[in-house]
């Protein structure tokens, strides 16, 4: 009877308080003694009103009841909890109650608690071993599953044993994948997280009563990340088992994982990019400790395409998780060494680079312990990847600026964070990534592919294509469908000023242009190919012209009409405008770039005079040795080959190091030209004296003993100041007078003995475009290394060249060709006699291009090259005034120190050009300025300017024949027939690849966006070419660690 009234209580109108009476007395009469059908009666009302009770307090009321009846009458209640009822609530349900709601569980779980001493408790954990199995099999949601966790964790007979835990565990692991948090809320959130939670320790106290259900759970879990084929996403909930992996562990499961051959590389890249996935999973311990061992056993397996394709894939996704303080360590570790390792290319490094400066403003702003530590942390690997990839000005400039005022590591904590994370100390060869090019950057320009180490190249091509009187006059020649190199000149210029490509590949240009002695796929000296490539093209030109001459059609056709080289009978005619240089018999290399030196040599005994001119197409720059460096280093000398004329191909260039005799040094292909009465050297004096004096030795990128170098020693004044030098102060060392003495004696005929001799060259013949190369690389011979010379050098918007006019007077050799300026005092010679004097003029120079090397040896490290546009005469942005000796009061310094080698340096106030300068990187084109220019020494110490290029002003050295063959397009001339065929074609196929690229990215992407190559891309060799110490590999231990050229 009292269910009954129970019931009827329970169900009627009374007061809430009338009830909890009623209810309580109900309770306190448990005590009293009961009969079995009464007890059940009671027991099925309980059950009821828990199970599916209308409201909380019918919920709360069976549960007191149920328990105060169950306690004092446990044989009735032992009875009517049953196996039998249990496994119709599990499997049937009750009621309307769906078998998988949650009260059924809690249900089950508190009368467990309430039988716990009765021996049927035996019999029901049998059964639950194959329901709560069965059940998991059944993926229950994440709810149902915690509450199923709580009831196993207190009840732990209940949970499967031996080969069924193993399958237990597995499947709850295939539970816990499709986990899924739809919540916006926090509150839900961290309850979603709580219930994974409870999942994830029931495992763990599995694992350790059964520890060999450890190792099938591990696999389970990698068959599920590494799945390529799954049709849902596993849920980042898996992250909550790793923190209950045994560290122990790590080593013997990586090893099992890298060397299986049953994992294909997809697999892998599957596995990986989910565990990198798991860094967002809130309070997840060890998860990056994990990611980071199993990046370095790929890469000890030399795994490279795996660790490339994810890097690329998941470094954004990884840095963006820095943004949140709760998952912040773990992403911050595994972002370091992705970057860290990631050394053959900046690809990676450049894909976060956009995001850093508001990073470093959001922690700036959150100004809390935790974040000024973290920022810290940040700023050090930021320098540490700028460091190794120092040729991105352009992109770095910003970062300094934001984290200037924070610590900068030094530069050996720098290497050696580099070296522990390079994956290069694991192998000798690297892949490498071919960087996503999607259409041409916003400057309009084309990049150049790195073809492996061919970043010299692709330095030297951009600075002659931004040459415009050259590009133009290029591709204004009609070569008739030759094959010459020209040709193909003319077609990669073609390219790019119209492909739609970002950056195009210029393999048949290379393999074209690339001097016999140069190894494909190492890093080459830049200058020693462009005086390789003019030279070939001036040589070419002159073998055209000769063959025009001979040919009966000579009157009509071109006389650059290089397709007779092969096919004599297809020779077409054009008209005499098309001959360029053909009035004058100059090569078009020689109208451009060619120039003239005159060397005059002085006997200070008989004062006799020799004069010779040389043609030149670039000048070398030595720098001024310093007296400090001389007193404790020794001395530091420029080095040639003894044997270097005959090893090496002809190259044309002007002299810069010093000859022991009188003969000045061959300038090849060239005609020298004799003036003055006889002072030659005879064939014995040479055979004392066999030094071949050359303009680069740094140039020589071959491997000389130290027993074939022989010294080149300068007799020209040092310099006794350490003030920043600049363009103007080298070209007036260039120009200084210099004593031959010693055993660098003059053999003078009229003496017919060795005597001191005064030494001056002059420019006679200033060209169009003034090529100048600055000599970097020289030889300590006290410590046996070729050093490279770091010196900031600055250089002028504006430059005079002192170009010496009169021909007809000897020159001034007791006085210099420059101002008697104190800066320029220390080179001087002092008078020994009185000569007439002859006067110079000035030429003006506009700054056209600088290629810039970024290292520390001429056989390694990057280059790339800042250019500009440049038109006839067009100087107004750099507030140029032909009146020098009103510069000043222009508003633009001149450079009081030189009268005759003038410069008028970037002023603040004048409005430079907006977006007229470009940085040519490889495949890179970004907008710049000059300021960037002129600050890159002095915020990257290894990139340094090597090669630059000078146009003179207010002339128009065109060959080109104007508008003879059509309309030209801002300036530019149309492009013959079958060029624009050939470009037209290719702009299809880009196309094309296009939307190729865009319908397969989603099933390929990382074979889309990368490709394994056995020597790499981008600069990947040779071994010790590009590491930690910058752009040159250098130093520091890292000589015998394999590292790539980016």
């Amino acid at each position: 009877m009292m269910d009954k009234i129970l019931e009827a209580l329970i169900t009627s109108s009374h007061p809430l308080t009338v009830k909890k009476g009623i209810v309580k007395k109900v309770v306190d009469a448990a005590e009293n003694s009961v009969d079995r059908e009464q007890c059940k009666a009671m027991f099925d009302l309980t059950t009821r009103l828990i199970l599916i009770g209308e409201d909380s307090f019918q919920k709360q009321v069976g549960l007191q009841v149920l328990d105060a009846y169950a306690r004092y009458h446990r044989c009735e209640f032992e009875e009517f909890f049953n196996k039998g009822f249990i496994l119709n609530l599990l499997q049937q349900g009750y009621g309307s109650l769906d078998k998988k709601d949650i009260a059924i569980i809690d249900y089950i779980h508190m009368g467990l608690k309430l039988i716990m001493s009765c021996p049927s408790v035996l019999e029901i954990f049998g059964c639950m071993h194959t329901e709560v199995l069965r059940l998991v099999c059944e993926r229950p949601e994440p709810l149902l599953c915690a509450r199923l966790s709580e009831l196993l964790s207190d009840f732990v007979h209940c949970i499967p044993r031996g080969k069924s835990a193993v399958l237990f565990c597995q499947q709850l692991v295939r539970t816990i994948t499709q986990f899924q948090c739809n919540a916006t809320q926090e509150e839900e959130i961290r309850g979603f997280i709580s219930q994974v939670n409870k999942v994830s320790n029931l495992l763990q106290s599995i694992w350790k009563a059964e520890p060999g259900a450890l190792l099938p759970s591990l696999q389970e879990v990698f068959v599920i990340i590494s799945a390529t084929d799954s049709i849902f996403e596993p849920s980042i909930a898996l992250a909550s088992l790793v923190q209950h992996i045994p560290l122990q562990m790590i080593t013997v499961l990586i090893r099992s994982l890298i060397t299986d051959q049953n994992v294909k590389d997809a697999s892998m890249t599957c596995a990986l990019c989910r565990m990198i996935d798991w860094l967002s999973w809130p309070l997840a311990q060890h998860v990056e400790t994990w990611v980071i061992a199993l990046l370095k056993g790929l890469a000890s397996v030399q795994k490279f395409t795996i660790l490339i394709d994810v890097t690329l894939l998941k470094i954004e996704q990884v840095f963006h998780r820095l943004w949140y303080p709760i998952v912040r360590p773990g992403a911050l570790t595994v972002l370091s060494h992705m970057l860290l390792s990631f050394q053959h290319s900046p690809e990676a490094f450049h894909l976060i680079v956009p995001h850093i400066i508001k990073l470093v403003q959001f922690l700036k702003d959150e100004d809390s312990p935790t974040s000024k530590i973290f920022l810290m942390q940040l700023t050090e690997l930021m320098h540490c990847m700028m460091y190794q990839y120092s040729g991105f000005p352009d992109l770095y400039e910003p970062i300094l600026e934001a984290i200037k005022d924070l610590p900068k590591p030094s530069e050996e904590k720098m290497k050696m964070t580099l070296n522990q994370s390079a994956w290069t100390s694991h192998s000798n060869s690297l892949a490498s990534c071919l960087s996503r090019l999607s259409g041409k950057s916003e400057t309009g320009k084309t990049g150049l592919i790195n073809l492996g180490n061919t970043c010299y190249m692709n330095s030297v091509i951009q600075a002659l294509f931004m040459a415009t009187d050259f590009r133009r006059s290029v591709l204004s020649l009609n070569l008739n469908g030759a094959r010459s190199l020209m040709r193909k000149l003319q077609l990669l210029f073609a390219f790019l000023a119209h492909t739609q490509r970002a950056a195009y590949a210029p393999q048949s240009f290379f393999e074209e242009s690339r001097p016999p002695w140069f190894t494909p796929g190492s890093q080459q000296d830049c200058s020693e190919y462009l005086r390789f490539l003019l030279d070939r093209l001036h040589e070419e030109e002159k073998t055209c012209r000769i063959l025009h001459e001979n040919s009966p059609q000579s009157s009509s056709s071109s006389a650059y009409d290089c397709s007779s080289l092969e096919h004599p009978e297809e020779t077409s005619p054009l008209s005499q405008a098309n001959l360029p240089g053909i009035d004058d018999g100059k090569t078009l290399i020689e109208k451009m770039f060619g120039g003239k030196l005159q060397t005059t040599i002085r006997c200070l005994n008989c004062k006799s005079t020799s004069q010779k001119q040389e043609a030149f197409t670039d000048l070398s720059l030595a720098f001024p040795p310093c007296l400090e460096d001389v007193v404790e280093a020794g001395p530091t000398q420029l080095l040639a080959p003894a044997d270097y004329e005959s090893t090496m191909p002809h190259c044309r260039t002007a002299v810069v190091s010093d000859a022991p005799h009188s003969e000045p040094p061959l300038i090849h292909g060239i005609q020298v030209e004799e003036i003055g009465h006889g002072s030659e050297v005879v064939d014995d004096m040479l055979q004392k004296f066999p030094l071949q004096p050359i303009a680069s030795v740094d140039s020589c990128s071959l491997s000389v003993p130290s027993d074939k170098l022989v010294s080149v020693h300068s007799n020209k004044s040092i310099e006794q100041n350490d003030k920043t030098k600049s363009v103007p102060h080298l070209i007036s060392y260039f120009l200084a007078p210099e004593i031959l003495n010693g055993e660098n004696k003059y053999y003078c005929e009229k003496c017919a003995s060795l005597q001191n001799a005064q030494k001056v060259m002059q420019v006679v013949d200033e060209p169009e475009y003034l090529i100048l190369t600055l000599l970097r690389f020289s030889y300590d011979s006290k410590s046996h290394i070729r050093r490279k010379i770091l010196d900031d050098v600055a250089l002028p918007l504006v430059l005079q060249l002192p170009v010496e006019k009169t021909s007809s007077k000897s020159p001034a050799l007791s006085q210099s060709l420059l101002s008697d300026s104190p800066e320029n005092l220390p080179k001087k010679l002092k008078s020994s006699g009185s000569v007439d004097s002859s006067d110079s003029q000035p030429v003006s120079y506009l700054l056209s291009s600088i290629v810039v090397h970024s290292g520390m040896s001429s056989e390694s490290g990057h280059y790339y090259c800042y250019a500009r546009n440049t038109n006839s005469g067009s100087v107004g942005q750099l507030c140029y005034k032909t009146n020098l000796a009103g510069l000043s009061s222009q508003g633009c310094a001149t450079d009081s120190d030189d009268s005759n080698t003038s410069v008028i340096w970037h002023d603040p106030n004048c409005k430079e050009t907006s977006k007229e300068w470009f940085l040519f990187n490889d495949s890179r084109v970004t907008f710049t300025s000059f300021q960037s220019v002129q600050n890159i020494t002095s915020r990257f110490p290894k990139d340094t300017a090597y090669v630059l290029f000078y146009r003179k002003q207010g002339a128009n050295c065109g060959v080109y024949p104007g508008a003879i063959n059509g309309l030209w397009v801002n300036g530019e001339p149309p492009l013959q027939k079958e060029l624009m065929d050939a470009i037209t074609k290719d702009n299809k196929l880009y196309l094309q690849e296009q939307e190729l690229n865009a319908r397969t990215r989603a099933l390929q992407a990382s074979s889309a966006t990368c490709s394994f190559r056995p020597r790499g891309f981008d600069d990947s060799d040779p071994p010790g070419s590009c590491g930690p110490s910058g752009g040159g590999g250098g130093s520091g231990g890292f000589n015998t660690i394999s590292r790539l050229v980016f």
